[in-house]
């Protein structure tokens, strides 16, 4: 790989310096004018630069017609080259016909009456025809315009794509003309057909598929406004006195969206189109005189060519024609003029090259809008009699008068991509054709590179001239075949520099425009270029030989050495030297075969030294053989050091490579369809492909394999310098530098012989010399070894190259976008990004290439049966070993394995073979795929596999552990992680599928073995154990992690800590961030505001997994207070702001199992119990505490949540909350107090408060009366001597109910809490206080009318919050009675009375209850025989004596009452009937 890098360098210079040596067209023109002779001829000895290959009449039909009309009629003609046809009208007949040869048809089309003026063809419009119909041929009469389909199929072999041509008549298509006729017309790549008319304007033809009202095809004017219309329709053309400029020519600049219009009168205007070409037609200039413009270069004159045209001949625009992009981004129109002069013109504002040019077209010219047309420089004319084998710029004047004018008279010309065809009239004995175009040894690197001076840039054209018979009429270029347009389009589509990307062009269009660029660097890859002329005695093809093609006739021809070294210094020698290899190993566009003979002699030419030279040191006086004096090494430099210089063979061989190479080198392999790629984009929704079509692939891998292959021969021959040296090993370094001579003495005689000879004519110039090379560092030996070192690399490039296409192409034939389906967003990105250059010299691309090979693998090994291993593996490694190699051929034999045991049903054999597989993977774990690998070992139940291979594979990516080490950085500590972690999802992905769960989808597997079914949950658990057990074996310490993570997530809990290793305690320790330690019962009520800042913390969902399986842990290893611990800790732990992650009733049920666990731990006999200590201390009545506690907190929390809700819904509440806010502010206050209830509220979920906070912070603030009553009771409060605060906190409760509710939910709150709190020592329940509280409120709320309340109602409250306990009642209302100054209102004392008289009925009805045998209760009316019987039994007389006591004491306090008797009466009665009852129902014993 180290020389291929090494070789990938000089191919990656010598494509750069290739690119940035091309020049603009304006740059050579204007280094031309300081140029002596800007045209050359070809020379004689040589053969021809074109030759006529074939030559056709017009057809007889078409000859007959025009003879019958006289030749008086309307006769036009001209080439359709995308459909290989000429055509030619007579009147209104048109023919058409195979311009390329005879097949003997020439159908007419005859389906207009009149004569037609102008014809055209453009491409079909998609979407408007028939898919047959391709093309339009557009006819313009003085009456119609019309379109007729064209029809082109080719042969059914394939061999000729345009055998078959149908027209087909479209008569909805056709329009009036409206009096105008047309002159021109001319159609763009999209299909835009404009037509010129007679009357000076413009006209677009448009068409659709028409619907409704909407006309299918219609005529409009582009050119002319509103007035123009009106005077067209309105004032008839008889009065019409203006002067009219007819247009005679149009082009359409399909990259730039320009139309250019020549009139008769000389004019050139352009229209734009708008930068991309969708824009409404906008005239720009239209200039006059043009041809009188003086050559801005030559400061205002006119240049002084070779001759000067006559006064009195007028000047004419013979024909005009735009500039490709890839002649020149600044030129834009070349006119030529009837005296052979060439005016190169643009449309851009800033012109020449004194500065403006330059900075032009770096940015970018070609996309700037045109605003004028201006003439940039001129060409000088051709000299005559060139072709004629003179010197360069000689005036042929043999057979002219001294009267005779010398100028050309040109009357028609052609010019495209670089070619000039002329056609000459001038008074001579014949007409001649004059052919111009670039001469190629000007564009030769060894002319070009290495040299900056400006003869080398300007531009200098080859002249010849071709005798023809009648006048030329039409000359077109012969496009290539579809074929070969397809590939040579899609090598160089996406170059900048060749501009091929018009995505609207034909692919036979845009290539020939690589013409442009000369022979040299495509004629490996394109054919000859072939014209077609139309002459009025017929037509011709003409060919032009490429500069190999004249090498080839050379050689063919056995033509004397002189000749060849001759080309060789007027190519350059390395130039030539690269052609020699085109020949040689046969890989040069050619219609017929290369001969053994030819390719044999252009070997031998390139392994000449005295015509390539030989390998030398810069600056040493042998410097001036052939080699260097052509090559431009160190010409005109001081050679500062020594350095190796090698001959022309390894220039040529650079130089052939890169060509080879260029197209495919810094350009990514694959490319998407469907969207834009980007930096941050995914490519989910893209479809990648390879950039190259597989034939276009093909192609070049054939060219870079024969170079390949003709080197490799010459080396296995021993043939030539390169073959003697290579075969003897590696003698020294790299490319670059040697590292001295292992040569031995027989080695250097054989070199020594190779090079003698010229080596002794290089150095018999100077006496001292040969002194002064035995100094130099390197000998010849040496230096030719150095050199042969170098071109070795270079074949060894070319071979992994060819091999990087064959792998490309099987990608491609297997769609690249299935198989990258499984990679992850980043493989996806380094795919699509991945230059050819990457896939062959570096590590990153052979490691794609890999794992695209292993995908394409996993295709042929699918449940689909699409072929198999050992065919795709032969195909590899007889197509790409360098991609394919030994590691890969274990990996597919293991994966072979897996196949037969996935098929076999016999279990012993299928273990055997995962066996045999796992062994071969073992041995190469690096380049094991475990995606799919440990996906089929799973499918055949062989976990071992699934467990080992990934913590092999872990330990291979970091073989210095670098993921336990924290002493290294922390970057490459990730790193490491990630890549094991990538590793370890392997094993758990096969946890996750024996759980249930359904893997992700790039762990599928590609096979379904026979022995795969459905497991039972034993099975499912044993091969879970078995993998926990086979991960916990491993010396993985951070694989333990991974592990125990995944089987928390996955909840298997039972089986991580049955088998978990003795880092599960650690690892859970570390997970919940605390050390776990036994608990004393001190710290085990501890505040959460005193924990650590780790326990103050939120907690989240896995830290209290955590939490849940060590408390776990230690319950089954029966470690009961260290369990109690760790639920404590639980419980205490802050929640998230949600309030989500540990609720208040999971806190509960945490402090219920630890009550539960110190239970168990003070129930155990164990003797050593460590834990006795802290049972001793009270632990499990502080964890009831604490449970206690939470309860209360739990409550507040329901009730402030509840509160809110009442705010919300009832504002009026919260008014009264608002400590007086006014009315005004009432909304404000509202939303403000309901955001602090919930504040408050969430406060409550997110840790546990203690009694305290609870009371001060929460209960009390939010007047929660009931909830501070209960949290008093449970505390035991006695902060008082008088109960001051139960007592108001009591009268407040109370006072809050009736406000709520009135008396009746005053009552029924004291129900509720006095039974929560009865018995207690007094304080807690004040019976006095409460019963005069709520007596005075009842006695008020009747009185008002406020509230309907009974005289039993407070009564027998009292009595369900004593639980049935009567006395402590009575003896509250006895102590109220009893006292005046309490009670001076006569009504309230008789309120009091009427409740003692419902007090007094229920003892009554308690003593009847049991003296009948029955319980109370169906006998108690106050507490519905809710109260225990034991508290209401009466067991002796005294009971009774104490109600009639009682009774009779009440009856004398109602009579004294200072109240109507109609009022007292009813209570009177009352406890008349009471005593009556008692005395009536029970004989009465005296114990």
């Amino acid at each position: 790989m180290r020389d291929v890098a090494n070789a990938g360098i000089v191919v990656s210079d010598r494509i750069g310096r290739t690119m940035a040596a091309q020049l603009d067209l304006e740059e050579s023109l204007e280094a031309s004018r300081y140029a002596s002779h800007p045209y050359s001829t070809h020379p004689r000895e040589w053969p021809p630069l074109f030759e006529v290959v074939d030559t056709w009449e017009l057809p007889p039909v078409l000859i007959e017609r025009y003879n019958a009309a006289g030749g008086e009629g309307t006769a036009l003609c001209g080439i359709f080259p995308e459909i290989r046809r000429a055509w030619a009208s007579v009147d209104n007949s048109l023919f058409l016909w195979r311009f390329d040869k005879w097949d003997g048809q020439c159908p007419e089309y005859t389906g207009e009456e009149q004569a037609i003026f102008a014809v055209g063809l453009a491409k079909a419009k998609p979407g408007v025809f028939i898919e047959a119909i391709q093309y339009l041929l557009v006819l313009a009469t003085p009456v119609e315009l019309i379109l007729v389909g064209v029809c082109c199929s080719g042969r059914g072999d394939g061999t000729d794509p345009y055998e078959q041509l149908s027209l087909q008549p479209l008569p909805e298509y056709t329009i009036p003309s409206d009096g105008v006729t047309m002159t021109c017309i001319t159609c763009t790549d999209r299909g835009h057909i404009f037509l010129a008319g007679r009357d000076g304007h413009i006209y677009e033809m448009q068409y659709t598929t028409g619907s409704g009202w909407l006309k299918r095809c219609r005529k409009v004017c582009l050119t002319a406004g509103l007035g123009s219309v009106i005077s067209r329709w309105v004032v008839p053309n008889v009065f019409k006195f203006g002067a009219v400029d007819p247009i005679v020519e149009m082009v359409f600049d399909n990259e730039r969206h320009i139309l250019y219009a020549r009139t008769e009168e000389m004019k050139i205007q352009v229209f734009s189109f708008g930068l991309n070409g969708n824009g409404p037609l906008k005239k720009v200039a239209e200039e006059r005189n043009l041809i009188n413009q003086r050559d801005p270069h030559y400061g205002g004159r006119q240049p002084a060519g070779p001759r000067a045209p006559s006064r009195s001949t007028k000047l004419s625009i013979v024909c005009i024609s735009p500039l490709s992009t890839l002649e020149s981004k600044w030129l834009h129109l070349v006119a030529v003029l009837s005296d052979g002069r060439r005016m190169y013109l643009s449309t851009a504002p800033s012109g020449g090259n004194n500065g403006a040019v330059g900075g032009l077209r770096r940015i970018g010219t070609d996309h700037q809008r045109p605003s004028c047309l201006k003439v940039v420089t001129t060409r000088p004319s051709p000299p005559i009699g060139a072709g004629s084998g003179l010197a360069f710029g000689a005036l042929s004047l043999a057979g002219r008068s001294q009267s005779e004018d010398l100028s050309l008279k040109i009357e028609a010309a052609y010019y495209s991509a670089g070619t000039l065809v002329l056609s000459d009239t001038s008074p001579t004995a014949i007409s001649s054709l004059l052919i111009v175009n670039r001469d190629p040894s000007t564009q030769s690197s060894s002319s070009s590179l290495g040299s900056g001076a400006t003869s080398s840039r300007a531009l200098r054209e080859l002249v010849s001239s071709l005798p023809v018979e009648g006048r030329m009429l039409f000359v077109a270029d012969l496009l290539p075949l579809p074929d070969t347009a397809a590939i040579v389009h899609s090598l160089y589509s996406q170059l900048e520099l060749y501009g091929l990307n018009n995505s609207f062009e034909s692919c036979e269009k845009a290539c020939y425009k690589l013409w442009a660029r000369g022979d040299l660097s495509t004629q490996h890859i394109l054919p000859r270029r072939k014209i077609v002329i139309f002459s009025t005695m017929g037509m011709m093809e003409v060919v032009f030989n490429r500069p190999v093609d004249i090498l080839r006739r050379l050689l063919e021809s056995s033509s004397p050495r002189s000749l060849l070294e001759d080309f060789f210094n007027r190519f350059g020698a390395g130039e030539a030297a690269a052609m020699c290899l085109l020949l040689a190993s046969r890989m040069v566009y050619t219609e017929t075969l290369i001969s053994n003979v030819v390719a044999e002699k252009a070997a031998e030419a390139f392994e000449d030294p005295q015509i390539v030279g030989i390998p030398q040191l810069g600056g040493s006086g042998a410097l001036s053989n052939t080699r260097t004096a052509t090559a431009g090494f160190s010409m005109g430099q001081v050679v500062q050091e020594a350095e190796p210089v090698f001959s022309a063979a390894h220039e040529g061989l650079c130089l052939c490579s890169s060509r080879l190479l260029l197209p495919l080198w810094e350009l990514p392999v694959f490319v998407t369809k469907g969207g834009q790629g980007s930096s941050d984009s995914t490519y989910e929704n893209l479809i990648v492909v390879c950039r190259l079509s597989v034939v276009a692939m093909n192609v070049l891998e054939d060219k870079i394999r024969s170079l390949e292959k003709f080197l490799s021969s010459r080396r296995n021959q021993r043939r030539g310098l390169y073959g003697c040296v290579a075969g003897l090993g590696d003698l020294t370094g790299s490319i670059l530098i040697g590292t001295g001579s292992g040569l031995g003495a027989g080695d250097r005689s054989m070199l020594q012989s190779l090079l003698g000879s010229y080596s002794r004519n290089g150095e018999s110039g100077e006496d001292g010399s040969l002194n002064k090379r035995q100094r130099l560092p390197y000998s010849s030996a040496e230096l030719a070894a150095m050199e042969v070192r170098a071109m070795e690399c270079i074949r060894q490039l070319l071979l992994r190259c060819g091999e990087a296409l064959f792998l490309l192409k099987l990608l491609s034939q297997h769609l690249v976008a299935r198989l990258i389906q499984g990679f992850d967003a980043n493989s996806k990105e380094a795919v699509v990004q991945l230059t050819f250059h990457q896939l062959v010299c570096s590590e990153e691309g052979d490691r794609l290439a890999t794992k695209l090979i292993s995908a394409m693998m996993e295709y042929y090994t699918g449940p689909d049966g699409r072929g198999t291993v050992g065919d795709i593996s032969g195909r590899l490694r007889i197509g790409c070993p360098s991609y394919y190699k030994e590691s890969d051929y274990k990996f597919y034999l293991a994966v072979e394995c897996l196949e037969k045991a996935a098929a076999t049903s016999d279990t012993e054999e299928r273990e055997n073979l995962a066996r045999d597989a796992f062994t071969n993977l073992s041995s190469v774990p690096e380049s094991v795929d475990l995606q799919t690998v440990c996906k089929r070992f799973e499918d055949l139940r062989f976990y071992e596999a699934v467990v080992r291979l990934p913590l092999q594979k872990a330990q291979t990516l970091d073989p210095d552990s670098d993921a336990f080490n924290e002493q290294i950085d922390a970057g490459i500590r990730e790193h490491a992680l990630a890549r094991r972690e990538k590793c370890y999802e392997i094993i758990t992905s096969a946890l996750r599928a024996l759980k249930g769960e359904s893997s992700r989808k790039e762990f599928s597997s590609p096979i379904i073995p026979v022995s795969q079914s459905v497991l039972d949950q034993g099975s499912r658990k044993k091969y879970v154990c078995q993998i926990i057990q086979l991960g916990v074996q491993s010396s993985d310490r951070v694989f333990h992690k991974y592990l125990y993570r995944t089987l928390i997530e996955l909840g298997l809990e039972d089986e991580f800590l049955e088998y978990g290793g003795p880092d599960l305690v650690p690892f859970l320790q570390s997970a919940v961030n605390e050390p776990v330690q036994e608990v004393r019962s001190v710290s085990a009520l501890t505040p959460p505001a005193s924990q650590p800042d780790h326990l103050r913390g939120p907690i989240t969902f896995n830290q209290i997994k955590c939490f849940e399986l060590l408390a776990r842990y230690y319950v089954l290893k029966r470690q009961h207070v260290l369990a109690a611990n760790v639920f404590v800790r639980l419980a205490e732990r802050r929640s998230s702001e949600a309030g989500d992650t540990l609720t208040l009733e999971k806190r509960r049920q945490y402090l219920s199992n630890a009550v539960l666990q110190a239970k168990s731990a003070r129930e155990s006999d164990t003797p050593n119990f460590s834990g006795r200590g802290a049972i001793d201390n009270g632990l499990l009545d502080l964890l009831e505490g604490k449970l206690a506690v939470l309860q209360f907190q739990i409550k507040i929390k329901e009730e402030l949540e509840a509160m809110a809700l009442r705010l919300e819904a009832s504002p009026s509440e919260s008014k009264s909350m608002a400590n007086g806010s006014s009315p005004d502010s009432s909304s404000f206050v509202d939303a403000n107090l309901v955001h602090a209830v919930r504040e408050k509220a969430k406060e409550l979920s997110l840790d546990l408060k203690s009694i305290t906070q609870l009371y001060n912070e929460y209960a009390v603030p939010y007047e929660l009366w009931e909830i501070c009553l209960e949290m008093l009771y449970f505390a035991s409060y006695s902060g008082d001597a008088d109960s001051s605060i139960v007592r108001e906190t009591w009268a407040r409760l109370i006072d809050q109910t009736l406000s709520r509710g009135g008396v009746a939910e005053a009552c029924s709150v004291l129900k509720r809490v006095g039974s929560n709190i009865f018995p207690g020592d007094g304080a807690i329940l004040p019976l006095d206080t409460l019963c005069l509280h709520l007596e005075k409120a009842a006695q008020e709320r009747v009185v008002s009318g406020a509230e309907a309340i009974g005289d039993e109602d407070i009564a027998r409250a009292f009595l369900a919050a004593c639980k049935g306990a009567i006395e402590p009642v009575l003896n509250a209302y006895d102590q109220l009675l009893s006292n005046g100054a309490i009670l001076p209102s006569p009504r309230l004392r008789l309120r009091l009375i009427r409740s003692v008289l419902a007090l007094l009925r229920e003892w009554a009805m308690s003593v009847f209850a049991h003296r009948m045998g029955t319980s109370a209760t169906g006998a108690s009316l106050v507490l519905g025989g809710s109260f225990p019987f034991t508290q209401t039994t009466v067991n002796n007389q005294g009971v009774h004596d104490k109600i009639t006591s009682a009774a009779n004491r009440y009856m004398a306090e109602v009579q004294r009452l200072p109240l109507p008797q109609s009022q007292t009466e009813v209570v009177y009665r009352g406890f008349r009937e009471l005593e009556d009852s008692l005395l009536s129902s029970f004989p009465f014993e005296r114990l």
